[in-house]
């Protein structure tokens, strides 16, 4: 109990503090006047014009934080170009009659597909030229346009030598045509663009975009694989991806010009890059000549060519005997029987420089000069070496198809 009652300890009561009031008047007049400040701060930030607001962001402005989608018009020569271009690139079905393995029932199927490009428009119908891969051995085929549309085609003619085909559909759904161009006022590095349905109807109107990488390329094909050389297709060499399916497509240049339909591509682990279109201005005689007849029948001598370019120099001067000034032309490597070049007196190893008056630089010269200016019948001459002799010599050309 006395514990409980006894008396707080004293302890040393401290000075009296000075009063306060001088100093939380300053204080509060510091706190007003921060407040003031960036009350202002705040107003002059909000209250800013309000075009400038909407010059920065392209709307008006706002109290909620957002994110803005400024709408921009990104065109260039390249979208201008597909833009008139797109529609007249179709895809084509090739679709043909199988037989059931089990049993005796048939039916019809793809059996592959490919482009093509309208380039004609008359009387209700409507012209399509593609590859004659893409058409070969069909029964039917199926047209597709750009926006999903779908018709019937008919084959007019094909030509295997020159993969070319051209097929006809009614113009009711046409929108557009391609405009033919000039290829052979095309230059190394021009800009061209690649349009096509790369592996199939699924990536239906592809585009690419590369450069012109060659001329009057030589490529060698063997048609039924039994390792033979049968023909040199003459080609545009361009790094827009090609890739099957594209196979008929349009090679257009940067005036929205068709200047070569899309054919092959060079597919190889060690090669990138190389795809290969047949030039407009050999296409067109061929197209011509397809929608005319529905083939092509070509003046020939009968022989088998080579460049003189691919030939090694020591070869040239030694097994050709040519003069050293001669670096230009076409060797002659077999000559078929009862061909134009063996009545002619034509040998194994000629040298071709020269047909008429037209100078013979390669093969793609010389095919050029035979099926752009020479018909079934002609007389053609030709001037050549022979053991470093220069011979003239003429001949009648006939259709390849009858020896």
């Amino acid at each position: 109990m006395d514990e409980e009652r006894r008396e707080p300890e004293w302890r040393p009561t401290p000075a009296r503090e000075p009063k306060r009031r001088g100093g939380f008047l300053p204080a509060l007049l510091g706190a007003l006047l921060g407040g003031l400040i960036v009350f202002g701060v705040m107003m002059n930030f909000t209250e800013a014009p309000d075009d400038k607001i909407v010059e920065q962001t392209g709307q008006a402005p706002s109290t909620n934080a957002q994110h803005v989608q400024v709408p921009m018009d990104i065109s260039n020569d390249v979208t201008d170009v597909v833009a008139d271009v797109a529609t007249a690139v179709v895809g084509i079905t090739n679709i043909q009659t199988v037989q059931n393995f089990w049993s005796s029932t048939t039916s019809t199927q793809e059996a592959g597909s490919g482009s093509g490009v309208i380039y004609k428009k008359s009387d209700g119908k409507a012209y399509i030229v593609t590859n004659h891969h893409v058409v070969e051995n069909a029964e039917q085929l199926e047209v597709s346009f750009d926006d999903g549309t779908k018709v019937e085609g008919k084959l007019i003619g094909s030509d295997m030598w020159t993969d070319l085909a051209v097929v006809e559909i009614d113009s009711e759904h046409v929108e557009s045509i391609a405009e033919f161009g000039d290829s052979d006022t095309l230059k190394r590095g021009e800009p061209v663009i690649a349009i096509g349905n790369p592996l199939g109807l699924g990536f239906a109107g592809s585009v690419t975009v590369g450069v012109v990488s060659g001329k009057d390329r030589s490529i060698p094909i063997d048609f039924n694989k039994d390792g033979i050389v049968d023909w040199q297709a003459d080609v545009l060499q361009t790094d827009a991806a090609i890739n099957p399916g594209n196979s008929g497509g349009a090679l257009i240049n940067m005036a929205g010009q068709l200047i070569g339909i899309n054919s092959m591509k060079i597919s190889e682990e060690t090669v990138e890059g190389i795809g290969l279109a047949i030039p407009i201005n050999i296409a067109l005689p061929i197209i011509e000549h397809l929608e005319e007849t529905g083939q092509v029948n070509r003046p020939t001598m009968g022989v088998s060519l080579l460049d003189l370019q691919q030939i090694p120099i020591q070869q040239q001067q030694q097994t050709l005997n040519l003069p050293e000034e001669v670096t230009e032309g076409v060797v002659v490597t077999d000559i078929m029987t009862n061909s134009p070049a063996q009545a002619a007196g034509m040998k194994k190893y000629d040298t071709i420089v020269q047909l008429d008056e037209e100078k013979v630089t390669d093969m793609v010269t010389l095919r050029k000069y035979l099926y752009n200016k020479k018909e079934i019948g002609d007389s053609l001459k030709a001037k050549v070496y022979r053991d470093g002799k220069v011979l003239d010599l003429e001949m009648v050309l006939k259709d390849g198809n009858t020896f």
